[in-house]
C-alpha cells in the first residue's frame, strides 16, 4: 500500500481530514525547501504537496507566478526538485510528497527516466496540471508502474464522461478545483462545493481533496466539512514571500497549527 493510500486511511479510521500544504521548491532559495517542509509536517500537514518551478505556470496566479520565478532565478530545476525530496526523506519516511507542475519539465527529461528518477527519490504522486486525463493514459501507467500515484484536477465544469476518465485512471486521492480561474483568484464559496459532491462521490472512489481559495482556518473547516482534504497553497507562499527566508519556518507552522486545530475540533451540539 503507498504513502498516500496509508495516510488516508489512517485519517478516515481517525475520523480527521487530511490537510495538504502547498510549497514551491526553491521559494525563498533552494536551501530552505527541506527545512520548509519539515514545517509544515510540524505544524500538523498529512501530505505535502511541492511545485515544480516552471516559465510558464497557467494555472497559477501572480502568487505563485512569483514564487517560480525566485526559484528559477536560483537555477531551480526538475533533479534539483528531486533531491530536495530525497534530502527530506533522511528525516522523514512517513509523510507522502506528491510533485505538482507541468508537463514540459517532465518530458525534456522523459516520462519514464522521471518516473524512476521520483521513485527513488521518495515521491508518491504526481499532479501535472496540463496533462489531461482524456491524453493521460500513459502518463498514469507509467506512474504506476514506478509506484507513483497519478493525481487529477476535476474543477465545477467538468463533465461525467472527464469525472469517468479520472476515475479510471487516479490513484491516491483526486484534487477538485473549488473555484474557475487560476489559483488565489477568488473567495471560496463552501457552498457551491457542497453541492458538487454528490455528483463527484457517485463516479469516485478515491479521497477527494478541495483547493484553491482556502486562505483560513474558518474556510478550511467549511470545506471539510464535505472534502476528505483541504489544500492550501497561494496563502502559504504568500506567507512565504512576505516572511522572508529567516521567518518562513515558523510562520508556515503557526499558521498550519491553527488550520491543523480548525480541522480537528469537535462540533460542540447547542
Amino acid at each position: 500500500m503507498s504513502r498516500l493510500a496509508t495516510t488516508f486511511q489512517r485519517l478516515q479510521a481517525e475520523g480527521r481530514k487530511a490537510l495538504i500544504p502547498y510549497i514551491t521548491a526553491g521559494d525563498p532559495h533552494p536551501q530552505h525547501t527541506v527545512a520548509l517542509m519539515q514545517a509544515l509536517v510540524a505544524g500538523g500537514s498529512d501530505v505535502i504537496e511541492l511545485g515544480v518551478p516552471f516559465s510558464d505556470p497557467m494555472a497559477d496566479g501572480p502568487v505563485i507566478q512569483r514564487a517560480a520565478e525566485r526559484a528559477l532565478v536560483h537555477g531551480v530545476r526538475l533533479l534539483d526538485v528531486l533531491e530536495m525530496v530525497r534530502a527530506f526523506r533522511q528525516t522523514d519516511a512517513q509523510t507522502p510528497v506528491v510533485l505538482m507542475g507541468y508537463a514540459n519539465p517532465i518530458e525534456r527529461l522523459g516520462l519514464e527516466r522521471f518516473a524512476q528518477l521520483a521513485h527513488e527519490a521518495g515521491v508518491d504522486g504526481v499532479l501535472v496540471v496540463d496533462y489531461p486525463p482524456e491524453e493521460a493514459d500513459d502518463f498514469a501507467n507509467v506512474l504506476k508502474a514506478h509506484q507513483l500515484d497519478p493525481i487529477f484536477l476535476l474543477a465545477p465544469t467538468s463533465s461525467d464522461a472527464r469525472i469517468a476518465k479520472v476515475a479510471e485512471l487516479a490513484s491516491g486521492y483526486v484534487y477538485y478545483v473549488s473555484l474557475r480561474g487560476v489559483t488565489g483568484a477568488a473567495h471560496l464559496d463552501a457552498d457551491a462545493v457542497a453541492a458538487q459532491f454528490p455528483r463527484l462521490r457517485a463516479q469516485l472512489k478515491l479521497p477527494i481533496g478541495v483547493g484553491f481559495g482556502i486562505r483560513d482556518a474558518a474556510s478550511a473547516k467549511a470545506v471539510s466539512q464535505v472534502a476528505d482534504a483541504v489544500v492550501i497553497g497561494s496563502a502559504l507562499v504568500q506567507l512565504v514571500e512576505r516572511s522572508g527566508a529567516d521567518n518562513a519556518r515558523l510562520a508556515l507552522q503557526h499558521f498550519l497549527t491553527e488550520i491543523r486545530g480548525a480541522l480537528d475540533a469537535k462540533e460542540v451540539a447547542p
